[in-house]
């Protein structure tokens, strides 16, 4: 940034131009400065969330192969009970309860979503805020 404006000892004095454009010359260059804040940290933020929903991916495809496992030895530990094509039926059954109560909720979920409503709200008004008085008569 540019030194402060300090008045010259001389008695020499800056025209309120020059005033006006060292301002808005420090003003330009805060912005551009607080710009490059903030992509840094975005970056650094992006990172972190990319390594995050990788573990978030591997700890799924973890939970679904031990769920399959299990599935696999219900079918088994049933089928000495009643046989393999009725206990493989009946955790066929299972699974298919859960997807119509899982699909069920996230239907639900759907249908509540709202979108951004008081960004909507806020939006609407700022076109009434450039009119002038002649306008809104």
């Amino acid at each position: 940034m540019t030194d402060p404006y300090v008045p010259d000892p001389n008695g020499k004095t800056e025209s309120l131009g020059q005033l006006l454009g060292e301002v808005s010359k420090d003003i330009s260059t805060l912005f551009r400065q607080e710009v490059e804040l903030a992509k840094a940290e975005l970056s650094d933020s992006a990172k972190k969330a990319g390594k995050g929903a990788g573990m978030f991916g591997g700890a799924g495809v973890a939970g679904f192969l031990a769920l399959m496992f299990l599935s696999i030895a219900l079918w088994w530990g049933l089928g000495y009970l009643m046989g393999n094509v009725w206990s493989a039926l009946i955790v066929a059954v299972i699974w298919g309860i859960v997807a119509a109560v899982l699909a069920m909720r996230g239907k639900k979920e759907v249908e509540e979503i709202q979108g951004a409503p008081k960004t909507a709200e806020t939006l609407k008004k700022v076109p009434d805020a450039f009119k002038t008085s002649e306008d809104q008569r």
